[in-house]
């Protein structure tokens, strides 16, 4: 390893001098640097010689970006960020600062981790939430769910206008239809309006919920979770077995929260008036329909339903 007299030896050689002169002539010549110039006369040949460096990492970081391989793949220094510099005048005269900027793909990134950050979901496959959305893609993919399609669409478009109103959405239709997707989509654009959210997909919740009569604080933090999130959905509502526990005690207690506070949205292959049958039976205590109702009146009056029409995008059943 050269020691530092050995370096600044070789600083004062001429070779040194030789070598930064020529890159201070590509510099100076180079058109960022003449526009540079052009923007800031006061700029003296001294001045841009003492800051040679900065006006290379400049220039370079510049051409870099100009053949931008992509954010992953990005050859500046610092990831994602190019070289900026400004002028500023003190009584000590003219100075040359830089500093590190990030680039549009970067804040782009930034902003779409950012909205997954406000979305948490519980057993559901994370590709509904992480794919690129369109909103023509959506409405063409089939076209006997454009009037559902299109009630999303409005019900975003209020939100953002006028803030979360109490009533979510109940969104009920075959296997396959895309429910799951549209709420998906709902979900990412309400985060990226700064809204919280939700998704719960019901039949792994309940057997999950199992599991934490052995851990009452992942428990708590849980129901906490959905009874404060801004938008909260259960997904395939009804397809989950119930027990007594969670129905009156689980789903009853964040449902009975929420009414009047926060919308609520679900998504389902049984209508309203079959998913009562369905939360007002368990396997332990049978038919308890007083019960059903109960949790329905927490439910039914604070949603608009919505029909998904159209084919199963899943495919047919074997045999069917």
């Amino acid at each position: 390893m050269e020691s530092i007299g050995d370096l600044l030896r070789q600083m004062k050689s001429t070779r040194f001098r030789e070598q930064s002169n020529k890159i201070a002539t590509q510099l100076f010549t180079d058109p960022l640097v003449l526009e540079l110039r052009s923007q800031h006369p006061e700029l003296t040949d001294q001045e841009l010689m003492t800051n040679l460096s900065k006006l290379y990492q400049y220039v370079g970081d510049q051409r870099n970006c100009d053949n931008c391989p992509g954010l992953d793949q990005c050859p500046n220094d610092f990831q994602g960020h190019y070289t900026k510099l400004s002028v500023q005048s003190s009584e000590e005269g003219v100075r040359l600062h830089e500093r590190k900027t990030p680039c549009q793909k970067q804040l782009s990134r930034q902003h779409e981790q950012q909205v997954r950050q406000r979305i948490h979901s519980f057993y559901v496959d994370d590709r509904a939430l992480n794919e690129g959305y369109n909103a023509v893609e959506i409405v063409s993919k089939d076209i006997e769910r454009v009037p559902a399609v299109k009630k999303i669409f409005d019900y975003i478009n209020e939100v953002k206008q006028n803030g979360l109103p109490a009533k979510g959405l109940y969104l009920v239709g075959h296997f396959g239809t895309g429910k799951t997707f549209l709420m998906s989509y709902m979900l990412h654009e309400l985060a990226k309006a700064g809204y919280t959210g939700v998704i719960v997909y019901m039949p792994e919740f309940v057997e999950d919920l199992k599991s934490m009569f052995q851990d009452n604080n992942r428990m708590k933090e849980t129901i906490e979770i959905m009874k404060n999130t801004d938008l909260l959905i259960f997904d395939d509502i009804g397809a989950e077995n119930l027990n007594p526990w969670v129905r009156d005690h689980v789903l009853g207690a964040i449902l009975n929260y929420r009414m009047e506070r926060k919308p609520t949205f679900y998504t389902s292959n049984y209508s309203l008036e079959a998913l009562l049958q369905h939360l007002s039976f368990t396997n332990k205590d049978g038919e308890e329909r007083y019960k059903g109702e109960r949790l329905m009146n927490r439910i039914a009056p604070f949603v608009d339903v919505i029909s998904v029409s159209g084919e199963n995008k899943r495919g047919d059943i074997p045999g069917e």
